[in-house]
C-alpha cells in the first residue's frame, strides 16, 4: 500500500489527474470532492479522500483562487498613523475579533496602513488591480475618500460605524449615543451636577453620537447643556490632558468629566491629579471603551463596555457573506446592513 508523501509519476508534486487515477473517477469528481460540493456519493468521497492522503496531494488554492476569480485574501484598511494603531487598545481588540472570525476559514488577512495622502494613493492602486476579495474598514472619517473609492470599485466593503445616519455601505458599531446616556445618567445618579464632556474626533460620526447621548441625558434630567463644559478631543492621551487643562481653566467647578475613550480619561487624569483634584471625591471621572487601561488605572476606571472584538467578528462574517454573494452589486445595495451593538456600564472606583 502506498504511504503518505508518495511522489507523482513525474517524480514531483502528485497531480489532480493522479489522484483521480489512484481513485477510479473522474478529474471532475476529485475537484467536487475537494471543493466540498454535495453533489458526491460518500463512497465516492471516501476514495478521493483516501486517494489524497496516500498521494499527499496539496490543493493548488492559488489556482483555485483564480479560477474562480478571487484571491481568498480580505484586508483590513486602517486610515490611520501605524503609531495609533499600536497604542489604542481598540485596534488591537478589534483585530483579534477579526482573526477569531477567520480561523476556521482560508482567508488570508492583510493590514493595511492609510494614514496619510501617499499610503491612500498607493493603496487605491492596490485595490484597482483586486488583489484582495473585500475590505474592512476602521475608523472611518465623514470626509474619508477610502469607502467611495471602495464602492466604485464594487469591491465589498464592510466599515466600523456609519459616516453619517445616510450611510450607504454595511456597518458594524456600537451604541454610541445610548453608551453616552448612560454614562450621564450614572454620575447624576452619583449626585454630579457639572459634567463635562471631552469628547473624540467630531468628524467621527460615532463621537457626535457620543456627545449627542450626553446632552441629551442632562437634559431628560433637567440640567442646563453648558456648551463650555464640552471640549473637543480625539481619543488620545494627549488630547485628553489638553481637553482637561481647557475645562479647568474654563469651569474649575466641574465635578464630573466624561471621557470619548478610556486613553482619553487617563491623559484627563493626569491633569486632574496635577491640580490638586482627588478621583473621585472631588471629580468623578468616566471612559468608554472598558480596555485593559480602565482596570488598571488608579482608582479603577469606571467605563462604557462597548463590544469591540465583537464588532470585529461581526464586520467579519458581514464581509464574508458579501464576498461569497456572487448577485449583481445593485441587488445587494439594497440589502446594505447597519448592525448597532449593545453598550454595558461597568461601574468602578473613579465614580
Amino acid at each position: 500500500m502506498a504511504s503518505h508523501g508518495v511522489r507523482g509519476r513525474s517524480g514531483g508534486r502528485p497531480t489532480l489527474e493522479e489522484v483521480a487515477a489512484r481513485a477510479g473517477v473522474g478529474r471532475g469528481t476529485v475537484s467536487r470532492v475537494i471543493n466540498g460540493s454535495p453533489r458526491v456519493s460518500e463512497a465516492t468521497r471516501a476514495a478521493v479522500e483516501a486517494a489524497v492522503a496516500e498521494l499527499g496531494y496539496v490543493p493548488n488554492t492559488a489556482a483555485r483562487a483564480l479560477a474562480a476569480n478571487r484571491t481568498d485574501a480580505i484586508a483590513l484598511v486602517v486610515p490611520e498613523p501605524e503609531t495609533r494603531f499600536f497604542t489604542e487598545p481598540y485596534f488591537s481588540d478589534m483585530l483579534r475579533g477579526v482573526g477569531a472570525a477567520l480561523s476556521d476559514t482560508e482567508m488570508q488577512l492583510l493590514l493595511i496602513f492609510a494614514g496619510s495622502d501617499r499610503e491612500r494613493q498607493r493603496l487605491a492602486q492596490y485595490l484597482a488591480a483586486h488583489r484582495v476579495d473585500g475590505v474592512l474598514l476602521v475608523s472611518v472619517h465623514a470626509d474619508d475618500p477610502l469607502p467611495d473609492m471602495l464602492s466604485q470599485l464594487e469591491i465589498p466593503a464592510v466599515i466600523s460605524g456609519p459616516r453619517s445616519a445616510d450611510e450607504t455601505l454595511t456597518s458594524v458599531d456600537s451604541d454610541n449615543y445610548g453608551g453616552a446616556r448612560q454614562a450621564v445618567e450614572h454620575l447624576v445618579s452619583r449626585g454630579r451636577r457639572t459634567i463635562a464632556h471631552i469628547t473624540g474626533r467630531l468628524d467621527v460620526y460615532g463621537a457626535q453620537r457620543r456627545v449627542d447621548g450626553y446632552r441629551e441625558a442632562l437634559r431628560e434630567a433637567g440640567h442646563h447643556v453648558d456648551e463650555l463644559l464640552i471640549e473637543p478631543g480625539d481619543f488620545s492621551e494627549g488630547g485628553g490632558r489638553r481637553a482637561m487643562e481647557a475645562l479647568l481653566q474654563r469651569r474649575p467647578d466641574l465635578d464630573a468629566v466624561f471621557a470619548a475613550s478610556d486613553v482619553t480619561a487617563a491623559g484627563a487624569r493626569q491633569v486632574l491629579r496635577e491640580a490638586g483634584r482627588r478621583i473621585p471625591d472631588d471629580v468623578a471621572l468616566v471612559g468608554y471603551d472598558d480596555s485593559a487601561i480602565a482596570r488598571h488605572m488608579e482608582p479603577p476606571l469606571t467605563s462604557v463596555r462597548q463590544p469591540i472584538e465583537e464588532m470585529g467578528r461581526a464586520m467579519t462574517d458581514l464581509l464574508l457573506r458579501e464576498v461569497a454573494d456572487r448577485r449583481p452589486s445593485a441587488t445587494r445595495e439594497l440589502e446594505r446592513r447597519q448592525m448597532v451593538l449593545a453598550t454595558e456600564l461597568v461601574e468602578r472606583a473613579s465614580s
